[in-house]
């Protein structure tokens, strides 16, 4: 078993004893572990992030095991699955006390070869895992900056019109969107970090991370105005630096239009 130091010694001892009853399960081919851990930077506030590989003809029934899986893992307080990020996979358990987040996600053989990141491999039978992640690398993915062009300016329309209606929850909210699907990974992306929504940004986002807190409003519809044109202010300068080599199509028409919009909802507000 492949030991890890400096993490916090609560999911140090989760790791170690769930892995050691995971492995009693002959259905259970590997456990790895992802996330913050492999990039040492793991503390006390950190989740635990496992992958649970199984055998592919068993993967259909221990799907179906899964919270009891977890359960005679430790002190399972509550546990649900992850539809809500995409991924059903994914399943969300709260151990405890002391409390403690784990992340399991249960996964056939099969799937290892599609992955963003290489694990750490903490236990398999035999080199099954080390055998077939090296077959393909893994591929953690950079904004995709043509499928952002195509929505940023419609988002701006919208977020201006809940902002003249007086919709300033929708706004606030409208507002995070854009950071965790646009500017936040945007930014991290330029810094050479992972690019995951505004995860550790006040790390990592260098110059930009002032820009990026003026996108940040207040319950005001003049402070949300502000903010919604620092968020295209922001926009506009990240796509300045990263554009240059990618073939986008820039809808001017599309820009102006928008920016006019935005420009007579601040005229009413005011």
């Amino acid at each position: 078993m492949y030991i890890i130091n400096n993490i916090p010694q609560l999911h140090h001892e989760f790791l170690i004893n769930s892995t050691e009853i995971l492995k009693k399960d002959r259905r259970i081919l590997g456990v790895t572990a992802g996330g913050s851990i492999i990039l040492n930077q793991m503390d006390e506030y950190s989740d635990l992030d496992l992958v649970i590989v199984c055998d592919p003809s068993k993967y259909d029934a221990i799907n179906k095991e899964r919270k009891s899986i977890a359960k005679n893992l430790g002190s399972l307080l509550e546990s649900f699955t992850g539809e809500h990020v995409g991924e059903s996979r994914l399943l969300i358990c709260l151990y405890g006390p002391p409390l403690l987040h784990v992340d399991l996600k249960f996964i056939s053989l099969n799937d290892t070869d599609e992955r963003i990141e290489d694990p750490i491999i903490i236990w398999e039978r035999d080199s099954i895992l080390t055998d077939n992640i090296a077959k393909k690398k893994s591929n953690y993915p950079a904004p995709n900056l043509v499928w952002i062009e195509n929505r940023f300016w419609i988002w701006i329309h919208y977020i201006a019109g809940k902002i003249g209606r007086g919709e300033l929850f929708e706004t606030i909210e409208s507002l995070s969107v854009l950071r965790n699907l646009v500017l936040g990974p945007m930014i991290l992306y330029k810094e050479d970090a992972r690019s995951q929504g505004v995860r550790r940004i006040e790390q990592y986002g260098g110059k930009n991370l002032d820009k990026l807190k003026l996108t940040i409003p207040q319950y005001d519809q003049k402070s949300c105005m502000d903010a919604l044109k620092a968020a295209i202010d922001l926009y506009e300068h990240l796509c300045e630096e990263m554009v240059k080599n990618e073939s986008i199509y820039i809808n001017r028409k599309l820009i102006d239009q928008v920016k006019k919009y935005v420009h007579s909802v601040e005229k009413i507000i005011e």
